[in-house]
Parts: C-alpha cells; sequence; structure tokens
C-alpha cells in the first residue's frame, strides 16, 4: 500500500511484555508473543501482519519479560527496507525515566515517549501481541480522524452471555460509534441495539492522535493508584471525560476474506482458550482462513525440507488426517488425526497422535499414543509411551493437565514411561 499525500503519518506501537502466567509451561521460557502457533508461526506474526498489511511500516515492540526468543525472531523475520525508513524494531525496558521496570502497558508506553517523540507521527496505533485476528487498521484510523477524537477503541461483537468473560463496551444511544461506558467482566450487561444478544468487547487495540496519547499516559504516570494499564485506566479516562469512540470491527473489510472472518478474533491467554484457537485452524471450514494470499500471516519458518509421509505396508502407513503438517515433518508409518505439528517434528512407526499440538522437533517414539496434549519444543516421547490416557499418571509425571484434560509438557521436559 503506497502512501499517499494527505495521509495522517502513522506509527505503531504493538505490547508485546506480557509474563503469561496463565500459559504456563509454555512461558516458562519464552514471553507469550513468542508461543508457538499453527505450526510455523509465533503469536506476535498475526498483529504484526496485520499492521503491515494495513500498510503502516515504521513499528516498534515493547518487550519486557523472558524476551530473547521474541527478539530473536523478530530480528530474522521481520526485516523491511531501512532505504524506505521503514523498521520493526523490539525496545526493551529501558528505564528511562526512573529505575522501575514497566508497570503496565501504559507505564510502558510512558517510558518509551522518546520512540513516539523521535518518529513525530500524527496517529499512533496501539495494539497488543498475542491475540489471532485479521483487521486492516486503516479504516479504523480513517473512522478515528473523521471523529476527531480523544481515542478510538475496537471492538468485536461476541454473544451476551460471555460478557462476564471481557471488558464490555457499552454505547451512546444518541451516537453508537461513543463509548458511554467501559465495565470490566460485568455481570448483567446490555445487549446492543440493534442486536440484542451480542455485545460489543474490547480488542486491546487503540488508536489516538499523537499529542492526545502522550498527554494521556503522562497524566496517568502522575496519578495516584491508577494500575497504569490502558484498558484499565487510559480507556475509562477518556469515557469519563467523553472522549472515546468505538470502532466496531464488523465494518472492516479485508480482501478475499470470507464473512466470517471479521467475527474471529482470539485471545490466547490460557492453555485451553490456545487449545481451542489451534484446533479452529484444522476445521474443515475454518472460521479463521489461514489460506487467504491478499491477506497473509508473514513468519519465518527456516529452511525445511518438505514434509514426508512414508511407508504404506498394510497396518503401518504413515498418514495425517484433518490435521497441519509443517515442512520438516517426518510421519512415518504413524497416524496423525485432528493435529497440529511443527516443523521438525518426528512421528515413528505404529505412534497415534489425535487431537493434539507438537511444537518443533518433537520426537514421538514407535507405538506411542498422543491425546489432547499440547508437546513443547524438543520433547522425546520414549518407545510405548501414553500420554493424554491417563490423567492421574500424567500429574504424577510433572506434566500440567487442564479441567478440561488437556495435558501439557514443557519444553525439553523429560517424559517417563
Amino acid at each position: 500500500m503506497r502512501k499517499k499525500a494527505g495521509d495522517p503519518k502513522v506509527l505503531a506501537i504493538v505490547l508485546a511484555g506480557g509474563e503469561g502466567k496463565r500459559l504456563l509451561p509454555l512461558t516458562a521460557d519464552r514471553a507469550k508473543p513468542a508461543v508457538p502457533f499453527g505450526g510455523i508461526y509465533r503469536l506476535i506474526d498475526f498483529a504484526l501482519s496485520n499492521v503491515v498489511n494495513s500498510g503502516y511500516l515504521k513499528i516498534v515492540v515493547l518487550t519486557q519479560y523472558k524476551s530473547h526468543s521474541l527478539d530473536r525472531h523478530i530480528s530474522k523475520t521481520w526485516r523491511m527496507s531501512t532505504m524506505l525508513g521503514n523498521y520493526v524494531t523490539p525496545v526493551p525496558a529501558q528505564q528511562r525515566i526512573d529505575k522501575s521496570w514497566f508497570l503496565g502497558s501504559a507505564d510502558a508506553i510512558y517510558q518509551s515517549l522518546n520512540l513516539v517523540y523521535d518518529e513525530k507521527p500524527d496517529i499512533v496505533v496501539v495494539a497488543g501481541a498475542d491475540h489471532v485476528y485479521r483487521m486492516d487498521f486503516s479504516h479504523m484510523v480513517e473512522q478515528h480522524v473523521k471523529n476527531g477524537t480523544g481515542v478510538t477503541v475496537a471492538a468485536i461483537r461476541q454473544p451476551i452471555a460471555l460478557a462476564d468473560q471481557f471488558g464490555v463496551i457499552q454505547v451512546d444511544a444518541a451516537n453508537p460509534r461513543k463509548i458511554s461506558a467501559f465495565l470490566e467482566k460485568p455481570k448483567n450487561a446490555i445487549g446492543l441495539a440493534d442486536s440484542p444478544d451480542e455485545i460489543l468487547v474490547s480488542m486491546g487495540i487503540y488508536v489516538f492522535d499523537a499529542d492526545v496519547l502522550i498527554e494521556a499516559v503522562t497524566r496517568d504516570a502522575e496519578r495516584p493508584g491508577s494500575g497504569r494499564d490502558m484498558g484499565g485506566d487510559i480507556v475509562p479516562d477518556f469515557v469519563n471525560r467523553g472522549l472515546a469512540y468505538v470502532y466496531d470491527v464488523k465494518d472492516n473489510p479485508i480482501p478475499c476474506s470470507p464473512d466470517r472472518d471479521p467475527g474471529y478474533w482470539r485471545d490466547v491467554g490460557t492453555i485451553d482458550s490456545y487449545y481451542d484457537a489451534q484446533m479452529d485452524l484444522i476445521s474443515i471450514h475454518p472460521v479463521f482462513n489461514l489460506y487467504n494470499y491478499e491477506w497473509p500471516i508473514y513468519t519465518d519458518h527456516g529452511n525445511y525440507p518438505p514434509a514426508k509421509f512414508v511407508f504404506g505396508s498394510k497396518g503401518r502407513v504413515g498418514e495425517a488426517i484433518d490435521s497441519a503438517v509443517s515442512p520438516g515433518v517426518v510421519i512415518s508409518g504413524a497416524q496423525v488425526s485432528h493435529s497440529v505439528l511443527s516443523p521438525g517434528v518426528q512421528v515413528h512407526s505404529y505412534a497415534k497422535i489425535t487431537d493434539s499440538v507438537l511444537l518443533d522437533f518433537v520426537d514421538v517414539g514407535r507405538n506411542a499414543t498422543i491425546h489432547r496434549a499440547i508437546i513443547d519444543k524438543n520433547v522425546v516421547v520414549p518407545p510405548g509411551v501414553s500420554i493424554g490416557i491417563d490423567r492421574q499418571h500424567d500429574l504424577d509425571r510433572g506434566f500440567l493437565v487442564t479441567d478440561s484434560g488437556i495435558t501439557v509438557v514443557g519444553k525439553s521436559q523429560e517424559v517417563r514411561p
């Protein structure tokens, strides 16, 4: 997308400093946005791809916890033409203001205002780094400029029954684009006027005029008792002053996108939601379609050979059904069903994998069985071993098992029989 004369100058700030405690053990050795997803991607690739596809090519990524894996991925993958002044750069907490680390998302921006001063943008787009969705931010920026408001908040429609799981936006009856209230996980939410069974949920995506953002985070830093959070402190302050507007993503057009795609947004903040979002990708007609070449999800999945399926004799067939199989995978006389296999995975003869997610270079031995499990990188599953079959046995071996029955084996964790 070429910048046209008169277009506002936009800087994108991607917030990637979250600790991700609810995704343990997947975040034991990496930041949440660096968690692998969908075989070849990292979670941050979705946010960055949306920003780049929107035509915004000056991007800073604010990092903090266990950021090495994330920094390395950004440095290897997200390189753009410096001749044209474009960049994606990770910026760690630098203690520029005082000796404290980032105290929240608003504080992260406050401590990094030098980036805004240096770039001198007209508009700042702020987005999280750990959601799965498609969105053209340029349409939201266009609405923001027309409204001439303080902040515009992106929102997606969700069933009213899920209101107590999200930050819910209520709109002004006279002006459905103006936010009248911002409620955190309400028990008695009010449905939308045009759809009483739905609510608007904040996506954690914001558009500000640059000077308005600078003033807001500076004022917040001086406010006693503030949690220094964009959604919890900055946005409610704008709502209280009548300066907050909403952008409903149902109106967001994406090239070659099916009708259902704009309604897809997943906060993969827990093991269950992470697992469910992976399973979404491998349904026959997925709501979120990875195969949209007009709005690609960019990444770097390394120099791997093609996936290979070997042995075709009776009783020893290498096959994968209803699954996503990445480059470098070898399925040797084994059966894989309804699963996501990341690069370098090897599955040996007579093994059986169902309803599972295997991250990079997992090695599954002969006659092993894996069901409803997430296996992190570099795990070796010995021959004949079962994972996800006996809950108590999994717990006894030190694996995490969620209430819904998903077993998680941590990165390089030893698997005993």
